[in-house]
């Protein structure tokens, strides 16, 4: 079997969290070579593969990771034991539209396909619970991670305070340059603009302090949140970029899953 490459995070003893990088994996050209996303256009054979082998790196069933098909969006999806005795149609229905996803459920693993927008990793380890969002500049703007974060609290009981978090590899600061009409959307959306924005010659802003900016909004300590530190521009070759790859590229997946 393939050896597929993955960036571990120090998240706690009782979950695997982790990002694919770009190595390890059989996918080709853009999507090389780790692409575990169904969506697109990759080689469903080499997805296949590919998926096996990480599921076999963290120790889950192949069967048990959940893949969303995200459309930048707020709706999260809720794994329950049911999930897994519907079909395989029926599980593909359950996910498509989803940007965020929760569990309780031992031995799933859950998360979200990015390359430049920003993945986030939720854990509440007094509930034994887990999260994952996925937010690009508008999930932001929307406050993904604060949805998926009372998600938890509505549904499990988890207090913020007691959260820990993961900001994945992302696009940084200083290379995600954006238009006038983004930067007046974070602002319009009510975000410390002298905090997250910087004018160079246009606007950039950073993604990954948006969403630690609210998670701490609804009381998670700074301390619990991890943030990776990875630009996926500046690292293209071990992680794929939107903007480098411009089109048919694969995806990162970053995932967590409850031993």
């Amino acid at each position: 079997m393939i050896k597929p490459v993955l960036h571990y995070f120090n998240l706690a003893d009782e979950v695997v969290s982790f990002s694919t990088t770009r190595h390890g994996g059989v996918s080709k050209g853009k999507l090389a070579t780790l692409n575990i996303n169904p969506h697109r256009g990759d080689e469903p054979s080499a997805v296949a593969e590919n998926l096996q082998a990480v599921a076999a790196e963290i120790g889950v069933q192949a069967d048990k990771v959940i893949r969303l098909h995200q459309i930048h969006e707020t709706h999260c999806l809720t794994v329950t034991d049911a999930f897994f005795r519907l079909s395989v149609a029926e599980q593909y229905e359950m996910e498509e539209g989803k940007d965020a996803v929760v569990t309780d459920c031992r031995n799933v693993c859950i998360g979200v396909h990015t390359a430049d927008c920003v993945p986030i990793l939720f854990y509440d380890p007094v509930h034994h619970v887990i999260g994952a969002a996925h937010a690009g500049w508008r999930g932001t703007v929307q406050r993904i991670a604060q949805h998926t974060l009372r998600k938890m609290t509505e549904l499990y009981g988890t207090d913020p305070k007691e959260l820990k978090a993961v900001v994945g590899p992302c696009i940084s600061l200083k290379n995600f340059e954006v238009g006038q009409e983004v930067y007046d959307a974070f602002s319009a959306a009510g975000f410390p603009m002298e905090r997250i924005a910087r004018m160079y010659e246009k606007w950039h802003i950073d993604l990954p302090l948006c969403n630690q900016i609210q998670l701490e909004e609804l009381g998670v300590p700074t301390a619990n949140i991890l943030q990776s530190g990875i630009c996926t521009y500046d690292n293209a070759s071990d992680f794929f970029s939107a903007r480098i790859l411009k089109e048919g590229f694969g995806t990162i997946y970053t995932g967590i899953a409850l031993k």
